[in-house]
């Protein structure tokens, strides 16, 4: 019996993956639950097995081939075993061309000067976007019918919009242009780069192109602003040092930083609710959840899990959850339901030495906070001069729907929290 092995549900706003790798080769016997190929997502790398025993029969997605959900990815027999070593259709097929004599090559005519690419590129014109392309290609100012389309029956996918992006691809008005300006140069191939053995060329892969992608379309489609202010970090290390012992002893997980900054997250967003909320078309969303993530650098990139309704978290269900989310991302085994439907993000640069920067929005979300080192400083306090522990915090946000006092009060309501834990602790 033949079982269809398809993509499966990648998760929340993700409709399609790359073919990644590919585990067996057509023919291959296979154990039910064996991985058979691995999918790269903008989110995270996901392994599809098989459902039966048997062998499998063919591969209709080849490694880097563009797939969408619930799209054809091979055949198993059911039952079968594996098949012996012959030569696949294509292979037959090239060796009857070498064993045939070679026909006499006609002279090529010369090339006709048409636009090939144009031709090309016309074709998503009159095929319908769907929902989410049609968003992307409107938000970004961009014109459809010069995008190259990779999609079943000629059609556009995100990915398509997205890599053109990536790209350079130019927005779609130049009508706009000041009269007598010149025309912006469309958007083409690279110039040849000349060899240098002392550089090494690595393909992107699919999440790092997707992150390429989404940053530049934050910039492209948010009215992005950031504010900043800093926070004496003494009363948290203090309470740190006092208890840290007794916490990592009784929840098995070390007490960090990030759990402070989660919770006065959550109070700061449920008094300044559109800090959390979300523009979709002509509407403003108002979350009344607080989904947080937290950025974890992995080998492959940057990814964002989720902590979901972190405001009903302890310490340590946030601290514990961290942690494992670390773990995962080091092995690429974080989960797509872990990837999607955050509210708000935090950057934690700090780690990193990191004493100050601007973070860029993880769309569609409308702010994030930067998170950087610790540094003695000297600061003021009353008329004395201290030395005292400082971090600076960032705060970029989509102007569109959070006002400046919405955000400076946000991050005030922060360092508040922060400098005073004690109010995390009775919510004030």
């Amino acid at each position: 019996m033949a079982v269809e092995i398809k993509v499966p549900t990648l998760g929340e706003s993700v409709t399609e993956a790359t073919v990644a790798k590919w585990f067996k080769a057509a023919g291959d016997a296979v154990a039910v639950d064996e991985a058979l190929v691995e999918l790269e997502t903008d989110k995270v790398t996901v392994e599809v097995n098989s459902p039966v025993a048997g062998a499998l029969k063919t591969i209709s997605a080849a490694e880097g081939a563009e797939v969408l959900v619930d799209a054809l990815l091979g055949v198993i027999d059911e039952g079968a075993a594996a098949i012996e070593e012959a030569p696949a259709p294509e292979a037959k097929e090239e060796a009857k061309e070498e064993a045939a004599p070679a026909p006499t090559p006609a002279p090529e005519p010369a090339p006709a000067p048409a636009p090939a690419p144009a031709t090309a590129a016309a074709a998503p014109a009159t095929k319908p976007l769907s929902p989410a392309v049609r968003k992307l290609v409107d938000d970004s100012n961009l014109d459809a019918s010069v995008i190259p389309a990779t999609g079943k029956g000629g059609r556009l996918t995100k990915g398509d919009v997205q890599d053109f992006i990536a790209k350079g691809g130019a927005a779609a008005a130049p009508a706009a242009a000041p009269r007598g300006a010149p025309a912006a140069a469309p958007a083409g191939p690279l110039p040849p780069r000349p060899e240098d053995p002392r550089e090494e060329r690595v393909k992107m892969t699919k999440l790092r192109k997707i992150i390429t992608a989404r940053l530049k379309e934050a910039q492209n489609t948010a009215a992005m602003l950031t504010t900043w202010n800093e926070v004496d970090m003494g009363a948290v290390m203090d309470l740190r040092a006092t208890y840290k012992d007794a916490f990592e002893k009784k929840h098995d997980t070390r007490l960090g930083f990030m759990s402070f900054f989660v919770r006065a997250a959550c109070i700061g967003l449920k008094e300044w609710p559109a800090v959390n909320g979300e523009i979709y078309g002509d509407e403003i969303i108002y979350k009344n959840y607080y989904n947080i993530g937290v950025a974890v650098g992995s080998s492959k990139g940057l990814v964002v899990p989720v902590l979901r309704d972190a405001d009903k978290m302890s310490f340590a269900d946030i601290e514990g959850t961290i942690r494992g989310f670390g773990l995962r991302a080091r092995d690429g085994k974080l989960g797509i339901d872990e990837m999607s439907g955050g509210t708000f993000t935090i950057s934690n640069g700090g780690v990193f030495g990191s004493l100050n920067s601007m973070p860029i929005l993880n769309v569609p979300q409308s702010a994030v906070l930067g998170m950087h080192k610790i540094d003695k400083r000297p600061v003021a306090i009353g008329d004395e001069v201290v030395i005292r522990p400082m971090m600076y915090l960032a705060l970029s946000y989509d102007h569109r729907i959070v006002d400046g006092r919405e955000a400076v009060s946000f991050l005030v309501r922060m360092k508040e929290c922060i400098e005073d834990p004690q109010r995390i602790l009775v919510d004030v």
